[in-house]
């Protein structure tokens, strides 16, 4: 069984996906256990894979039996291990939220949910450019039905976009593909990365030309300036659980730059080594800045909470800019931070908005709120954690992340961070005071179910645990970063035969 652990995480939602989908017509008791269970199951697979992984051993899988760099394979690494983790935190805590009422306004909501789960995890396990494009088609076709879940203008005309900019990034993502197999004869990553270090002279220009390309397509995934502009319509429209969901799909894109960017482009490839770091570093500074001022004009909760992903989209980013593993290991832990908190404070919208009436999520003075205490506890520490204030989590990361620039990087993340950050202070200030203050009315709202309640104490309630296990996580974080600077580790585990490794 322990030889089949790396393909559970797709395998898993791919069963659990068709059987729910055969029983679109069943019992929606039924559909709802077999979705928490199977989503359960996926955070103990997860659990066991980081377990796995955190000796430091890179191991794969080969589909078929066909070794690479020939056959479709599974790689299981520190950082793998770690999103395929953090993937099943979150999908269980939006997964339980839904079923307090949220999957029974539109079909099929568990079996699309399973699926995308399944793109998510194969995107971040694959070891080769083509299952990558695959895994990411299979991930977006599901969100592209989970956006549109219960109808409405709002979510169609986001829908829309969101489709068409995505078709278009899919697009050249496959003529990427192409370039870069046209010049190296492979698509597996870690020969790919081999294969670079002796490449013609004549077909780098080539291979420059497909990189950038990938890296704008990780872009567009990211919601990095000027491809963000889906972004915040897009995730404010959709179901409070598929938004919170929503919050690991543009760390696939952040996922998908550090590790083909690393292996493929690392120090070995020669003249085109690192060659993402530089636009990664001044789109990154350009994105917390205009995130920044959109978190100041949001005028609606869900809204405010997208523009606070863009946040720590250019936050991740800059990290990678930056480019040494101190930085790297800083925004992992800020990724698992950001993650979670922002994943915790869609769900928490749709919960505030229910018992506001006809003001719903709009920062206007509305109805007060019946159950307003405890929202309000949640929303603090969730605004205290996502604005990175201390005692929580998110000041631990960006404060790893401030430490970890160097010489004249510091001259402008320092200013630019922080102003973002205070940025979303002020804007978090000004909801909750509205929201919880300016109220006037009588609250006769509906009692939330226990089910929201637990999803978003589930994921907002990480940040303080994030801090108590700072140490050990840093370490781990740590640990992740110096495997990613050694991308022999991976080329030598994949491409070495049996018997000959020294």
């Amino acid at each position: 069984m322990m030889s089949h652990l790396i393909v559970l995480p797709v395998v898993l939602p791919l069963v659990a996906g068709l059987l729910l989908l055969f029983q679109r017509q069943g019992s929606v008791r039924v559909k709802r256990l077999v979705g928490v269970g199977a989503t359960l199951a996926l955070l103990l697979v997860g659990v066991a894979l980081v377990a796995r992984a955190a000796g430091g051993e890179v191991t794969y899988y080969a589909l078929g039996d066909w070794q690479p760099p020939f056959g479709i394979v599974l790689v299981l690494d520190r950082l793998s291990a770690l999103m395929v983790l953090l993937t099943a935190v979150l999908a269980l805590g939006a997964v339980v939220f839904a079923c307090a009422g949220d999957d029974e306004r539109g079909s099929n909501f568990h079996g699309l949910f399973q699926w995308q789960l399944m793109g998510l995890n194969g995107a971040f396990l694959t070891g080769d450019l083509f299952n990558l494009f695959v895994f990411f088609e299979v991930l977006l076709l599901a969100s592209y039905a989970l956006l549109l879940h219960g109808g409405g203008r709002d979510r169609i005309m986001a829908g829309v976009h969101y489709v068409v900019l995505n078709l278009a990034g899919s697009s050249l993502f496959l003529i990427s593909v192409g370039i870069l197999y046209g010049a190296t004869g492979t698509l597996n990553m870690a020969d790919m990365a081999t294969r670079l270090a002796g490449l013609p002279a004549e077909r780098e220009g080539l291979v420059v030309a497909g990189a950038l390309m990938l890296l704008v397509v990780f872009g567009l995934k990211a919601a990095i300036l000027p491809l963000y502009f889906w972004l915040p319509r897009a995730y404010a429209a959709a179901p409070a659980p598929v938004a919170a969901l929503f919050a690991i799909m543009t760390k696939v894109g952040i996922y998908a730059i550090l590790r083909v960017y690393s292996l493929v482009f690392g120090e070995d490839a020669g003249a085109l080594a690192d060659l993402e770091q530089g636009w990664v570093w001044w789109f990154a500074l350009a994105t917390l800045v205009a995130a920044g001022a959109g978190t100041l004009a949001a005028r609606d909760l869900r809204l405010l909470v997208a523009y606070l992903v863009l946040v720590s989209v250019g936050t991740l980013l800059a990290g990678i800019g930056i480019g040494s593993p101190a930085a790297v290991s800083a925004l992992l832990y800020y990724l698992i931070h950001t993650t979670l908190v922002t994943g915790g404070l869609f769900l928490l919208a749709e919960m505030i908005g229910a018992q506001r009436g006809k003001a719903g999520t709009r920062i206007v003075k509305g109805r007060p709120l019946r159950q307003g205490r405890w929202l309000a506890l949640l929303f603090f520490a969730g605004a205290v954690a996502v604005a990175g204030m201390p005692p929580l989590s998110g000041a631990i990361g960006k404060a790893l992340l401030l430490v970890a620039a160097e010489g004249g990087q510091r001259a402008w993340l320092w200013p630019v961070l922080l102003l973002s950050g205070l940025a979303a202070i002020v804007a978090l200030s000004r909801a909750g005071s509205t929201l919880f203050w300016r109220s006037s009315g009588e609250a006769d709202g509906q009692r939330l179910p226990p089910r929201q309640w637990f999803g978003v104490a589930w994921l907002i309630g990480a940040s303080p645990l994030l801090v108590l296990l700072a140490g050990p996580l840093t370490d781990y974080t740590d640990a992740t970063a110096e495997q990613l600077a050694r991308p022999e580790a991976v080329t030598r585990a994949l491409l070495t035969p049996e018997g000959d490794a020294p």
